[in-house]
């Protein structure tokens, strides 16, 4: 048996089925439409800033509580959530006195030999979650921002098109 393929014990990664609670979680489904009509754009911002937030909930509720529980708990790195200014969060490993945060921070944990050997395909299923999760947070996250920038601008060239038509329509009526 590959070391890659040993069983974890403690930790359970996400599968398909939790995904599939989150609406249009499994795809891009949305993103190549024409967007049409007044608050399209808006709409899928929404979408995209829901799904996020069902994903961060998601990591709250399903991974948070099992790499923080045992026998997690007894390491000297934890996997913790770390809030931004930009209104999401990401999953982070940091020391319990917060003095460090990073993957170095793992790296680390997998390196020493004090880490029990039958953690470590746990450690490593945890850290590809989180790797995955975030990615996934962040994708999101910047799909809604530019569907917002999308939708501004949209909104910008809408103005202009209309002044244009409202000074030929006022420029008849002086004639």
């Amino acid at each position: 048996m590959n070391a890659l393929d040993r069983q974890t014990l403690y930790f359970q990664s996400l599968q398909q089925t939790a995904f599939m609670r989150l609406e249009h979680a499994a795809s891009l489904k949305g993103l190549l439409k024409p967007f049409k009509g007044k608050g399209a754009l808006e709409t899928w911002a929404s979408q995209c800033f829901a799904m996020r937030d069902d994903l961060i909930a998601l990591a709250q509720r399903q991974v948070l509580p099992q790499a923080c529980g045992h026998p997690f708990h007894l390491l000297p790195v934890e996997l913790a959530q770390q809030s931004t200014g930009a209104g999401t969060a990401f999953l982070r490993w940091r020391r319990p006195d917060r003095s460090a945060m990073g993957v170095a921070l793992w790296q680390e944990l997998i390196a020493s030999t004090s880490t029990p050997v039958n953690l470590l395909a746990d450690l490593h299923a945890i850290e590809l979650q989180r790797i995955t999760l975030n990615m996934q947070i962040s994708l999101l996250h910047t799909l809604g921002r530019q569907a917002q920038e999308c939708a501004s601008k949209a909104g910008e060239a809408d103005a202009v098109y209309l002044r244009r038509l409202m000074s030929l329509h006022a420029g008849m009526h002086d004639q």
